[in-house]
Order: C-alpha cells, then sequence, then structure tokens
C-alpha cells in the first residue's frame, strides 16, 4: 500500500465569520490509499481549534505505513483529520474493490435526498436578514452567533424570523457565559429554535449538567469521538458528529449507535470542504436529527464530481466517493 497526501486551498463564495474569526479560503488535506489496482481517497480539514495545522496532518498521513484495517487504525492513530481522511481512503478503497457501495459494506440503508442545513455567517442583523431572504427557499438555516454582545446576538436572531420561515438553529461556537445562554432562552425559544449547538466553551459546560433549557442544547467542540460521551449526556440532549472530529466514518458509525442507546438527538455536521468530505458523513444522515452538510455550498466552487444540492436538499451521486 502506499499513502499520499496533499493539500488544497478552495476560495469561499463569500467571507464565512464566526464568533472565533472570518476566512475566505477552506484548506483541505486529500489522503489517497493506492494498492496498485485502485485508489481510495478521503478528504480532511485540519481544524487550529484542535490543534491542527494543515502541514501536521500532511506529514501525518504522507509518514503513514499502516495498519491498513479501519478497526485497527482506531487504536493505532488519535482520532482527528489526519485519521479521518486516512480511514475514508479505506472505506472507498474497499468499495471499489468489492464492486458494492460504501453503504452496503458499511450496513446502513442507501442515502436518500435529504434538507441540510445553510449556514449564515456572522454579521449585523440587517446583513443576516438579508441573507436569509436570498435563501428563503432553504427549510433550515443555521445562524452563527456569539459576538460578545447578547443584546445583540438576540437582535439577529430577531431580524432572521421576521424574515424567514425555516427552522432555525443557532450555533455560538462557545461563545457564550452560562449567564447569556440564559439571557438567550426566551428570544430562542419565541422564535422557535429547534436547536442550540456548544453554547459555552467546552472547557465550562460543567454548569450544564443536569440543566434543561426551554430549547434543546447540542456538543460540538464538547464531543469528539465519543469517550466522554456519558458526561456529554449530562449536559446536552444533542451531539454533533463530524467525521473530522471523530477520526473516520469508522468511528462515527459507532459513535451514532452510542449516542442512541443514550437516547441522545444527532446532528450530522461538517467542516468547510468539499463534497469529497460530505459523501461519507452523508452515510449517517439516516439516523440524523438535524443534517448540516453545507460545506460546497459555501465554496466558489466544489470538486467535481460533488453531491447534489438542490432546493435546499443534498441528495448522493455516483462517482463522489465510496461508489464508483
Amino acid at each position: 500500500m502506499k499513502v499520499s497526501a496533499v493539500a488544497e486551498r478552495w476560495p469561499l463564495a463569500a467571507p464565512f465569520a464566526i464568533a472565533r474569526g472570518v476566512k475566505d479560503h477552506a484548506e483541505v488535506v486529500v489522503a489517497t490509499v493506492d494498492d496498485g489496482r485502485c485508489q481510495g481517497r478521503g478528504e480532511c480539514v485540519p481544524y487550529g481549534r484542535y490543534g491542527e495545522t494543515v502541514a501536521d496532518v500532511l506529514a501525518c498521513v504522507d509518514g503513514f505505513a499502516g495498519p491498513f484495517e479501519r478497526q485497527a487504525l482506531l487504536t493505532a492513530m488519535p482520532p482527528g483529520a489526519a485519521r479521518n481522511a486516512i480511514d475514508c481512503a479505506l472505506w472507498d478503497l474497499a468499495a471499489q474493490h468489492a464492486g458494492h457501495p460504501a453503504w452496503e459494506l458499511a450496513g446502513v440503508p442507501r442515502p436518500t435526498p435529504c434538507a441540510t442545513a445553510y449556514t449564515l455567517s456572522l454579521d449585523a442583523p440587517a446583513a443576516m436578514a438579508a441573507a436569509a431572504a436570498a435563501v428563503r427557499q432553504r427549510p433550515l438555516l443555521k445562524l452563527k452567533l456569539g459576538s460578545g454582545d447578547i443584546d445583540a446576538d438576540i437582535a439577529r436572531l430577531r431580524a432572521v424570523r421576521r424574515t424567514s420561515a425555516a427552522r432555525l438553529i443557532v450555533d455560538a461556537n462557545e461563545a457564550w457565559s452560562l449567564a447569556e445562554l440564559e439571557a438567550f432562552m426566551p428570544a430562542a425559544q419565541e422564535a422557535g429554535v429547534a436547536l442550540v449547538e456548544q453554547p459555552l466553551p467546552a472547557a465550562q459546560d460543567a454548569a450544564l449538567a443536569g440543566r434543561r433549557f426551554p430549547v434543546p442544547l447540542a456538543a460540538d467542540e464538547s464531543i469528539h469521538d465519543g469517550a466522554n460521551l456519558a458526561e456529554v449526556a449530562e449536559r446536552y440532549q444533542a451531539v454533533n458528529i463530524k467525521l473530522d472530529k471523530a477520526g473516520g466514518l469508522t468511528q462515527a458509525l459507532a459513535l451514532v449507535r452510542k449516542a442512541q442507546t443514550m437516547q441522545l438527538g444527532i446532528v450530522v455536521g461538517c467542516m468547510v470542504g468539499t463534497s469529497l468530505a460530505m459523501a461519507p458523513a452523508l452515510l449517517l444522515a439516516t439516523f440524523a436529527d438535524v443534517v448540516d452538510l453545507d460545506g460546497p455550498l459555501l465554496l466558489a466552487r466544489d470538486r467535481p464530481p460533488g453531491l447534489a444540492y438542490e432546493d435546499g436538499q443534498v441528495a448522493w451521486r455516483r462517482g463522489v466517493w465510496g461508489w464508483r
């Protein structure tokens, strides 16, 4: 087996702002596993919040010498972007050898078209309302909040709700305090918000233990491969499962099953990347209460061939990954 990696830079359609900053491009790493007959590919997004850099992930993937069995990979490498890229490449390779799509190998239903969230970048209330109006046909919007001013965040939510009848979810990206979350909740309930993601910093979310709010909370930065799932279940009502955090599709599938046994809601999320990164995550969509796989929609262009994005839905397309 030969493993190689390449870094790619994909411009965004518009600057994308969250509580931690603004970016105008996505940096991804694509791993290729070549066994001389077929080549499997997997894409990951190194994320600075988790101490990852593109250079480190490239070196980790390029230096990988095995094991080339997916279960063994779980103990050979820590969870994160590098393991995700290799794991997804191994799934892609196995599907080619088997002559069957990856979902059959995984024992999950074939992906069917499903609504995906569309993310509104953090901006002034009027600008976010205008952005919502521009995509009024989309059934599910995700609002990036966490500006440092909870009253302004409430104004953003209300401005969007006046403009849009879509189902709304809110993501504060660890930017609020417990007091700010409590102040936000009446407005969230009034606006019919379905879910609030990661309101508090992960290191401070013990304050949520045993608390119940009018709108359920989902863990994002607080959940990775699920090693702390019992603790998370005391603080949140749902978990955002991302392949880059879990370290690949193999672990993400196990995490879905474990979360279901604990009666936690499932969000299938993503970093900003191309359809090559979204396709393996789409195998989890059948188990999800919320699908948030809009990464390619935020890019100026997607990788060809890409998944099918139309009318607020994402659908499988052969040739992207896992079914050549």
